[in-house]
């Protein structure tokens, strides 16, 4: 279809005052990229994406991620020119509190809003991970005679992404494994928000991104034709190079007054916004959209249902000749999880001490025997974090059906690629790290707890145990961090069958992230605690792992690798002594009241509650009258069992603790 330029530029023009229209009524929001990318949000919804605004959901729609997430009115002014469920009164609502136009993109409220947005270069990260899910799904379902999986992956990004580091580790990453089916616009406007970008940057992009291996076009993004000239180009290209066009574009075009300039990046155009309009030739009419604009992009969807329906031939024939691999791709996109899945894992060796990150890779396997669509990652660590897939091999350029994905030294890129994943929604992933190194991954780990995405975080070496490697690689404080981000389950499992029914629970999570908390050293099984308890006790967060057999007095609260010291104590104490186990603060306060009140029952004041890391959240549980054993303090280099020794974590310290109350 040719590029009708005439109508475009009148949309792109309505755009701007959508924009406008908007950003002046909440007072509140960022003209700069929806007045300076009008252009090239005309080209791509009217022209150039394989989507359909009828059919959001469509599992082979070009999948487009506004990385630059400020600049959300030019998402919400294109959905609804181009005919998503997103209404003018959506428009008018921009910014108002519940409306399905916040101030970011947010996944899951907005039909056509494929992520999450606003942390600058997460939307990057994000689109390579949908760009790896796209390539592992066309090599896990795609036959020689139907191509169910072919669309593009396209991400606008601004100065502020480009900048971001995890946009470097995301790139590297992306052009390391030919991602050609990704295409990166960046939005090349010379300003940042506080001034113009001289001011902070003088690199050579273009160099920078050919040096990751991506095809690199540079164009003024606000001519059509030059732009979808470009865009042909670069979207025929399959040729295992990754895409950049670099758009320079006039930020904040159509307010004479600050275009150009730093000024254009946020509402300080506000004030002109009047003579602006009339000077774009707008009536007199708020949120205007001309006939001829409705008109043509009713035509538009008729030609974007068209192409549906030519892939749907396609599709059907591809599930007629191919049942299983249908039922498999249904089955990921819905979610399905295996009925019993914490019964197909068999139990583990009583009489033999293993670590939790050991027992949790055998876990991991077992789960992905099961589960097909299952995917494993680590950041250059699998050797340590134990969570390799055995018999599947890596996701490369070369085999882009393997489930095993070496992010290598790439923390921040992997927290924002999984997310991708999770935004894809095919593929089941977790990814691995120490736990010290979970900070690098924080500000994806709180996108993806906002965002309810099904992923899972395995964080090894998770205490003062460590040892020799010091307080660098010792998380006292992580742990509880963690905690405090809400949406997000974090689970300390205190042995083996612990671990099992920790990884189950994260694989049957649907409306959010888990954190899974695992240890470096051995851990005895705890065989005194029956295995379906250990397991089951999991799911609801906290469990009576020891039960007093005479009146109630004390009782201990520990959650992993210190779980085997309480059982310990508990057997010096004397029969009055419950052992809590909590490995999860968050599934706990999900229990109803009665369930809480029948683990921790209101009228026993004498607690102790004990973690080798920072005692600060303990005291919920503990109360005024109880005691918390924990470590306020950064480690230090010596073995591990010296240094939790030193610092309080014995079994010793614990009796003459609750003795004390």
């Amino acid at each position: 279809m040719s590029l009708n330029k005439n109508i475009l530029s009148q949309a792109a023009t309505e755009a701007r005052g959508l924009a406008m229209d908007a950003i002046a009524a909440c007072h509140s929001g960022h003209l700069g990229l929806p007045l300076g990318c009008a252009e090239i949000g005309a080209v791509l919804y009217g022209w150039a994406l394989n989507v359909n605004p009828e059919r959001p959901q469509w599992i082979n729609r070009d999948r487009f991620i506004l990385s630059a997430g400020h600049g959300s009115m030019f998402l919400y002014s294109w959905l609804h020119i181009a005919g998503y469920d997103v209404t003018l009164e959506d428009v008018k609502n921009f910014r108002v509190l519940h409306s399905r136009t916040p101030g970011h993109p947010e996944f899951g409220e907005t039909a056509g809003v494929e992520s999450t947005t606003g942390p600058l270069g997460q939307g990057v990260g994000n689109a390579v991970g949908m760009a790896m899910s796209a390539k592992m799904a066309a090599a896990r379902f795609n036959t020689a005679e139907h191509a169910i999986f072919d669309h593009k992956v396209v991400c606008l990004a601004g100065d502020g992404c480009i900048q971001e580091g995890i946009t470097a580790e995301a790139c590297a990453y992306a052009g390391h494994l030919g991602l050609d089916n990704l295409i990166l616009i960046y939005d090349s406007n010379d300003v940042t928000l506080d001034a113009m970008a001289k001011d902070s940057q003088s690199e050579d992009t273009a160099k920078r991104f050919e040096s990751y291996g991506f095809d690199v076009v540079t164009v003024d993004g606000n001519d059509m034709d030059a732009f979808a000239t470009a865009y042909v180009s670069m979207h025929g290209a399959n040729n295992g190079r990754p895409k950049l066009i670099i758009a320079r574009t006039l930020i904040g075009k159509g307010i004479a007054e600050v275009a150009g300039s730093a000024k254009a990046h946020g509402e300080g155009g506000v004030k002109f916004v009047e003579a602006s309009r009339k000077a774009l030739g707008l009536p007199n009419e708020r949120f205007y959209v001309s006939e001829d604009t409705k008109t043509f992009f009713e035509g538009h969807r008729v030609v974007l249902e068209e192409r549906y329906s030519a892939w749907d031939k396609i599709f059907q024939a591809w599930k007629s000749a191919n049942p299983e691999k249908a039922d498999l791709l249904d089955k990921g996109f819905k979610g399905f999880i295996p009925e019993n899945l914490l019964a197909s894992i068999p139990a583990f060796p009583s009489d033999k001490a293993i670590a939790t990150r050991v027992s949790g890779g055998k876990v991991l396997n077992a789960i992905a025997a099961k589960m097909p669509l299952v995917v494993s990652g680590s950041a250059d660590l699998y050797g340590s974090t134990k969570n390799y897939i055995d018999g599947v091999g890596d996701f490369s350029k070369a085999t882009p059906a393997g489930r095993n994905i070496r992010f290598g030294i790439r923390e921040h890129a992997m927290g924002a690629i999984m997310n991708g994943y999770g935004y894809y929604g095919l593929f089941r992933i977790s990814g691995a790290t120490f736990l010290t190194f979970s900070d690098y991954m924080r500000p994806s780990v709180r996108v993806a707890a906002l965002a309810k995405l099904p992923v899972a975080y395995i964080w090894t070496h998770d205490s003062v145990a460590v040892g020799q490697d010091g307080p660098t690689h010792q998380p006292v404080e992580t742990t509880s961090s963690l905690r405090l981000i809400p949406n997000l389950d974090v689970i300390r499992p205190a042995d083996a069958e612990e671990s099992a029914g920790a990884f189950v629970a994260a694989i049957e999570r649907k409306d959010g992230p888990t954190a899974l908390i695992l240890s470096r050293q051995d851990l005895p099984l705890l065989t005194t605690i029956p295995l379906s308890l250990r397991r089951e006790g999991v799911f609801k967060g906290a469990y009576v792992a020891v039960r007093e057999t005479s009146a109630l007095q004390n009782i201990i609260i520990a959650t992993g690798s210190e779980l085997f010291v309480a059982v310990a104590a508990a057997s010096k104490l004397g029969s009055g002594t419950r052992v809590v186990s909590m490995p999860s603060m968050e599934r706990f306060e999900r229990q109803s009241a009665e369930y809480k009140e029948s683990v921790l029952p209101s009228s026993v004041k004498k607690r102790v509650a004990i973690e080798a890391g920072v005692s600060a959240l303990w005291w919920k549980y503990v109360g005024s009258e109880g005691k918390v054993i924990g470590i306020d303090r950064f480690g230090f280099s010596a073995a591990g069992e010296v240094i939790l020794e030193m610092l309080g974590i014995s079994v010793e310290n614990l009796v003459n603790t609750v003795k004390s109350l």
